[in-house]
C-alpha cells in the first residue's frame, strides 16, 4: 500500500510550510489526484488518518479533487478523455497524442482554521 508513503510525504510537505505553533491549526490538505495516478483516494484518506492521529494535525482532513484523464490530439486537436488511460484519439483514431492531465498528484493548499484572538 503505497498510499501510506504518500500521506506520510504530504505530512511531511505540510510541517515544511506550516510554523510549528500553526499545526493545529491546520483545517485541511487540499489535493489534486490524477484518475490513473495509481492512487487510492480512501485508501490515502485512512493512511493520512492514521498517521495524524495523537498529533498536531489530527483535526485536519484531506480534501481530494480528483482530475481526469484527458488526451490531446496532435492530428486533429481532439480533447479526449478515458478513464482507462487509452492514448488514442477516440475523434480520429490517431495515436500521436499527448496526455494533459489525468496523471498527477498536488497539493494546492492547506487551510487554516481561524483562530479568534481574545482581548
Amino acid at each position: 500500500m503505497h498510499e501510506l508513503s504518500i500521506a506520510q510525504n504530504i505530512i511531511e510537505i505540510v510541517h515544511q510550510y506550516v510554523p510549528e505553533n500553526e499545526l493545529e491549526n491546520v483545517d485541511k490538505v487540499c489535493i489534486r489526484i490524477g484518475e490513473v495516478a495509481g492512487i487510492v483516494t480512501e485508501s490515502l484518506r485512512f493512511g493520512y488518518s492514521a498517521l495524524i492521529s495523537d498529533t498536531p494535525l489530527q483535526k485536519s482532513t484531506l480534501e481530494i479533487e480528483d482530475i481526469p484523464f484527458k488526451i490531446k490530439c496532435s492530428i486533429c486537436g481532439s480533447e479526449c478523455s478515458s478513464s482507462s488511460g487509452i492514448t488514442v484519439c477516440s475523434v480520429c483514431g490517431s495515436s500521436e497524442t499527448k496526455i494533459i492531465s489525468g496523471l498527477e498528484m498536488q497539493i494546492t493548499e492547506v487551510l487554516l482554521n481561524e483562530t479568534e484572538e481574545v482581548t
